[in-house]
């Protein structure tokens, strides 16, 4: 199984910039890609960014040109930096890991850390 502890949420001003810090635990080696989600109350766990081993990212589109995601393969850690925040990325963050155990590809979930944007 793979653990994730997330860190670095907080308080910001609408234009200003937090980066978001993931570590992984466990069987590490078996990650086959790791991201961040997030969650409005109410809503939906939304996609905003992932990166693949190779390095490889993919973006939601309302993120694009201001999050960068980024990956330390030898710390087991993921990154989000974030840039240009906006009031409407007020979320809840999660760190995503996607690992596989024999034929069956599985998620892990951190805990979450609070993002608020404010004007």
């Amino acid at each position: 199984q793979v653990q994730l502890v997330e860190s670095g949420g907080g308080l910001v001003q609408a234009g200003g910039s937090l980066r978001l810090s993931c570590v992984a635990s466990g069987s590490t080696d078996s990650i086959k890609a790791m991201g961040w989600y997030r969650q409005a109350p109410g809503n939906q766990r939304e996609l905003v960014a992932t990166i693949s081993n190779g390095g490889t990212t993919n973006y939601a589109d309302s993120v694009k040109g201001r999050f960068t995601c980024s990956r330390d393969n030898a710390k087991n850690t993921v990154y989000l930096q974030m840039n240009s925040l906006k009031l409407e990325d007020t979320r809840i963050y999660y760190c995503n890991a996607v690992y596989t155990v024999g034929y069956f590809d599985y998620d892990s979930w951190g805990q979450g850390t609070q993002v608020t944007v404010s004007p």
